[in-house]
């Protein structure tokens, strides 16, 4: 293959080449080894996406109070972007900038969710006491993981600054995205949920599901973190900072950068709002009203997620080859988007004109075989826009250093956090009110619970129609979004002629 011919050239270069062309460029071992950080702290996301489920089913919280408060956690989650952001930025230590706080944060993200999920069912029952516990270990889980998740972004400008390289990223970011979301659905649906179900008392109910699905994604999220540092290890160093020399960096310079740099503003907008109306589809409650209340099979949510991640993998991958690699992120991101709103669109159309009880495998139905095609498509055009905007903060951060010679990886990628954080934190909220709206403020709904009207339109318009919108964002702010493939190759060009004129200096 082209790509893997190219990298095996890379790194062998001179100095003075480098120079040259400005293109350094990273092995795709390393590439593949670093986005598995990604995965590491979106595994403790998933996990902790069922927290609901635990602290109003086992620790006795109300329902949309849970809501409201892991709504009022992720303000918190987007305060500290920025601190640990800045953190980044000033750090030139001997272990790099980004590799010390992947080990921080997935240690802090370890202990917490263990105290969380292992003692929070035992405190007296007081429920002052249990709220306050909750808060608490959530606030210092949430330090650990923006310490963990800002190395995703702040580290992409320093593997490579090729801009036919980099949606590489993407690639295995989308491959690990899938295989874990449909990994997890497996995981809960067809073995920990039926395992810990007795008597009629769902798993959710259960402390000892929750104990095992700690072990498990705890020890995995551990050892991808381990292998994305050793990708990370080469390419960790202040040679491959910006304009390759360390640079002092204040905090009154953020607002001048964040003031000016439009890419970074119209990529917050398109990230943000995506990332909230997915965050509404992708919620584990809304998941269990579609497959396990208006289909009615939960388990068969775990066997379709298998059955659809290779071609959703592969045409994902093929996508942001074909299309970000030559043509731009901008443009496959924009294309991403127009395949998912079409896609989402027909699944709605589908749930309310068909038959969706006729949902499973142990029979080929119309049902299922539209819905798995849908679902295919629309997972790879979504994931070929959601995933490139890693890799395009990488962009940003160029482009700052193209327009004012400050190198701030770490601003990029805790703005992008931030915002994104503050808005997708809503999700939450809108779903625990959707649900408080049809009957359940106090209980959430489980896949024993009968299936009423209010369920099944909330569980259609969260599922099928909300996602839209985010979309529809996409191709607004991407319309303003100014770093195109040509626009790239000028920033790339100048930055390595300001190299070279350090050097030669």
């Amino acid at each position: 293959m082209q790509l893997l011919k190219e990298e095996g050239e890379e790194n062998m270069k001179s100095q003075n080449n480098t120079k040259v062309n400005g293109i350094h460029r990273a092995h795709t071992w390393e590439i593949g080894l670093y986005a598995l950080n990604n995965t590491s702290t979106n595994l403790y996301a998933m996990l902790m996406g069922y927290v609901s489920y635990y602290v109003s089913g086992l620790m006795g919280v109300a329902a949309v109070l849970v809501g409201t408060l892991l709504t009022v956690m992720r303000v918190w989650d987007g305060v500290t972007d920025p601190v640990i952001g800045f953190v980044v930025d000033k750090t030139n230590g001997r272990f790099g900038k980004n590799r010390p706080f992947i080990v921080i944060g997935n240690v802090i993200m370890i202990i917490t969710t263990y105290i969380l999920y292992h003692f929070g069912h035992k405190l007296p029952d007081n429920y002052g006491l249990r709220l306050g516990f909750f808060v608490l270990i959530y606030a210092v889980y949430i330090i650990g993981y923006t310490c963990q998740c800002v190395v995703t972004k702040s580290a992409q400008s320093c593997m490579t600054n090729d801009p036919e390289q980099r949606p590489t990223f993407a690639v295995f970011d989308a491959a690990y995205g899938g295989l874990m979301f449909a990994g997890t659905g497996m995981l809960v649906s067809k073995y920990l949920v039926p395992k810990y179900t007795v008597d009629g008392i769902s798993g959710f109910r259960n402390p000892a599901m929750f104990h095992e699905f700690w072990l498990i994604f705890a020890g995995l999220s551990l050892l991808l973190a381990a292998l994305s540092i050793v990708g990370l290890w080469r390419k960790d160093r202040p040679q491959y900072y910006g304009l390759g020399v360390p640079q002092q960096i204040r905090i009154r310079d953020y607002w001048e950068i964040l003031k000016h740099n439009r890419a970074i503003q119209m990529l917050v907008v398109a990230a943000s709002t995506d990332k909230l109306f997915q965050n509404i589809m992708t919620n584990s409650i809304v998941l269990v009203i579609v497959f396990g209340i208006i289909c009615g099979d939960y388990g068969s949510y775990g066997t379709m997620s298998m059955l659809i991640i290779v071609p959703q993998i592969l045409l994902c991958g093929f996508g942001i080859r074909k299309i970000a690699a030559k043509m731009g992120q901008r443009k496959a991101l924009w294309t991403g988007s127009i395949g998912a709103i079409i896609c989402a669109s027909c699944m709605a159309l589908l749930f309310i004109f068909g038959n969706p009880k006729d949902f499973g495998f142990s029979r080929i139905t119309f049902f299922t075989v539209a819905l798995c095609t849908l679902w295919i498509l629309e997972k790879a055009c979504s994931g070929m826009a959601g995933t490139l905007v890693i890799p395009m903060t990488a962009d940003c951060a160029d482009y700052e250093t193209y327009r004012s010679g400050k190198y701030v990886p770490g601003l990029m990628g805790t703005l992008f956090s931030f915002v994104d954080k503050l808005i997708s934190s809503l999700g939450t909220t809108i779903v625990a009110l959707e649900l408080a709206a049809v009957g359940f403020a106090k209980v959430q709904p489980d896949q024993t619970t009968p299936l009423t009207p209010g369920l099944f339109w909330v569980g259609i318009i969260s599922f099928c129609l909300v996602p839209i919108i985010g979309w529809l964002c996409n191709l607004v702010a991407m319309k303003f979004y100014p770093l195109t493939k040509e626009k790239m190759a000028e920033i790339q060009d100048r930055i390595a002629e300001i190299k070279a004129a350090s050097f030669d200096n």
